[in-house]
């Protein structure tokens, strides 16, 4: 029989009741789903009492079979094996495991000491004598966060340590919770954790104005508030104390409002994987200013005196806290999400070997649910941001491959998308005959790679891809289908639409002035509003905005006009911005990310290139625009007072028919003619703040919702015949 050969071994104590258990928990599920075998090798550590049984979540781990135990006596092969818990090798080990590994990697989840002695802990250099001895001199060190490192770095300044980090992961999927109101009356503040003195601020006042007493707040603390209680030398009556373990951390969080960690002054924390874990379940969180590093704006930050405050004010403000649990979710999935695990697995020659679906226990049937979003290049981004709005809005059970002839095939990418690139005709300088052969090979292969059971296409349906709906009738072809055409063009692509099984129609704010083609098909489509990449609830709060952008207290202009591959945007910015700064605002320019032409240089504006600049709006108190569906509806969903001068070059598009309701409905100022005097006129209404306060409220007078939930939630719930089962 052949050895077997796991892709990862994990040598720990599996005993540890905190973060170290939770965080190997993490790594093993993401490896389970991605079909990648995993071995625990269980060390006990001189620190931990014998009698102590395994944590309950490597327990779970074993009997669902998510993982395999090692046994005393086995031999181990693995292609990567990874050390936890350095201070497992502060004493020689009784039994050496028989491990071989192609790498290894000694993760220093705890820092050797504190503040106050830097050698509390373990003596580092120690330690790595003794695990070099045991697994060679090739072991790589990765610390667990840039505090880790720097106290490593105190200790022993030659320490041979890894580029980057092996940061915390976490399964926001698992811990989110979607939230309906607050808690109760009052803010209810709270805490988790393993019960540690180090864990809790030394100074008796610190810690009631980090979890004040009074009638106007409530305070829950599961784990080790029986610590906190002796050093106050009473419990005060709005404390909850709850033993460690009684409640899991994922429900009690579900019973606070805002969480709250502050800590012994000398303690070096690793992490603060409970902190990650209140992010991810859509609870504020309120630390020190030492976790910047680790965690960047997605906290607030303070000192305990500041806790209070910062309390009321999420607590007065459900926008705002809203607001804040958005970004801290999407900066937990992005930084510390699963994916972010299988990328680095991916440097040591370790992937996946299927797309990310949900574990699957024993006796369940699996179901496997892809689509494949197809998109065309366009001269902008909206065909890809509406898939990835969409995209990003689908169940957890639902995966997804954006295949785009766009240049930003990177953006996706970067989104955290699976993505393939698919060069457009323009690109390769092809005729249309071997551009549609091409288009139709790529879709096949496509196809045969991913096994889609839906493909969503959000571009005109051209020869290539007609041909491949046809040749697949097996699967459901949806046609995300944005209204608004200009009149008289088009007509022939209605036609050869007919081919697809649905039609998925994003809402236009301007659909009273649609005068094209779709209008008379408009029967047979499914209809949501208007779709944006981000909710309102995503987006930077004003002073975050301003200072992510570097601009001061003066009002400031977005310039937003499009990707330059259609028309010449650069002949009024000039003019624009000349205007514009004798009136005292500051000017970004918002530089497209498939821009082909760079963008003009104008003496005192910022050029920027992000993705998605809607994220930065409220930094801004006028935009002017371009009128492409996104940017036209992402400005007036959000308030954001605009002049929007239309492309008139494009070929479907009417960004004509949209700017002009736009002002007829007095969301918008507009501009047709840049090249005439009328651009100055509109820009000295848009300068005076009475006229740019009426538009934000005309535009919230006529607010519309954000369809990309409604879009997701069609596509998954598609007929259940039409997804293949495993």
């Amino acid at each position: 029989m052949p050895e077997t050969v796991y892709d990862v071994a994990i040598l720990s104590d599996f005993r540890y009741p905190g973060g170290t258990s939770a965080s190997i928990a993490a790594e093993v599920q993401a490896q389970a789903e991605a079909a990648l075998s995993t071995v625990l090798v269980h060390v006990p550590s001189p620190h931990q009492p014998r009698a102590l049984p395994f944590s309950p979540r490597i327990s779970e781990l074993l009997r669902d079979g998510v993982a395999t135990l090692a046994r005393d006596d086995e031999p181990v092969r693995c292609k990567l094996l990874l050390v936890r818990q350095p201070r497992i090798f502060t004493a020689d080990l009784a039994t050496l495991p028989r491990i071989t590994a192609e790498r290894t990697v000694m993760v220093i989840n705890q820092a050797p000491g504190d503040v106050g002695n830097p050698f509390r802990y373990y003596d580092f250099a120690a330690v790595r004598d003794r695990v070099h001895r045991y697994f060679g001199d090739d072991v790589e060190w990765a610390p667990i966060s840039s505090q880790v490192r720097d106290q490593v770095r105190q200790v022993v300044p030659d320490a041979r340590l890894a580029p980057a980090d092996w940061h915390e992961i976490i399964d926001v999927a698992h811990w989110w919770r979607d939230r309906d109101g607050f808690v109760g009356e009052v803010p209810v503040i709270g805490r988790h954790g393993r019960g540690d003195p180090v864990k809790w601020p030394l100074d008796p006042e610190e810690i009631r104005q980090a979890y004040p007493e009074g009638d106007d707040t409530r305070v829950r603390i599961l784990g080790g508030g029986e610590i906190a209680v002796q050093r106050l030398g009473t419990k005060p009556e709005n404390w909850d104390v709850i033993r460690f373990g009684a409640e899991e951390p994922e429900e009690f969080l579900r019973t606070i409002d805002v969480f709250v960690y502050f800590h012994d002054p000398d303690l070096v924390e690793a992490f603060g994987r409970t902190i990650l874990e209140a992010m991810a379940s859509g609870v504020p969180v309120i630390i020190g200013e030492h976790f910047r590093p680790t965690f960047d704006d997605a906290a607030l930050y303070g000192t305990p005196a500041d806790v209070r405050r910062l309390v009321t004010e999420l607590y007065r403000n459900p926008a705002r806290y809203r607001e804040v649990v958005s970004r801290a979710r999407e900066f937990a999935e992005h930084r510390y999400g699963h994916q972010s695990h299988l990328a680095r697995l991916a440097d040591f020659g370790i992937r996946s070997r299927l797309a990310p679906t949900k574990t699957v226990k024993a006796g369940q049937k699996a179901e496997t649910k892809r689509v494949l979003m197809v998109s065309d290049n366009g001269a902008g981004m909206g065909h890809l941001s509406r898939l990835m709005a969409i995209a990003r809005r689908l169940p957890d059970e639902v995966d997804t491959v954006i295949a785009t002839q766009s240049y930003a095939a990177s953006v996706a990418h970067q989104e955290g998308f699976l993505t393939e690139y698919i060069p457009s005709r323009k690109v390769l300088d092809a005729a249309k005959p071997r551009w549609t052969a091409i288009l139709r090979a790529r879709l096949e292969h496509l196809i045969e790679l991913h096994e889609p059971s839906v493909v969503a296409v959000d571009c005109l349906p051209h020869p290539g891809i007609v041909e491949t709906v046809r040749e697949h009738p097996e699967l459901t072809w949806v046609w995300v289908r944005r209204a608004m055409w200009q009149r008289g063009v088009g007509a022939d692509w209605i036609t050869e639409g007919k081919v697809f099984d649905h039609v998925l129609e994003p809402g236009e704010f301007a659909a009273i002035a649609d005068e094209g083609p779709t209008v008379a098909d408009r029967a047979r489509a499914f209809q949501v509003e208007p779709i944006s990449f981000l909710d309102e609830s995503e987006l930077l709060d004003r002073d975050a905005a301003k200072s992510e952008l570097d601009l001061d207290d003066r009002p400031a202009v977005l310039l937003q006009l499009g990707a330059g591959n259609i028309n010449d945007i650069s002949s009024p910015i000039a003019r624009i911005c000349r205007h514009l700064t004798g009136h005292g605002f500051q000017l970004v320019l918002a530089e497209s990310t498939i821009a082909t032409r760079p963008m003009p240089k104008v003496p005192g504006a910022k050029v920027v290139r992000l993705y998605p600049v809607s994220r930065y709006l409220r930094a801004f108190d006028l935009a002017i625009s371009a009128t492409g569906y996104n940017s036209f509806h992402e400005q007036i969903a959000f308030a954001i007072p605009t002049v929007f001068l239309p492309n008139t070059s494009t070929r479907l598009d009417d960004q004509v028919g949209r700017a002009r309701f736009a002002a007829a409905t007095g969301v918008a100022l507009v501009v047709e003619d840049p090249a005439s005097g009328e651009l100055e006129q509109v820009l000295d209404q848009a300068v005076r703040p009475e006229v740019r306060a009426g538009l934000a409220h005309r535009c919230r007078e006529l607010s519309f919702g954000n369809g990309g939930a409604a879009a997701a939630k069609w596509l998954s719930e598609l007929p259940s015949n039409t997804w293949r089962m495993a």
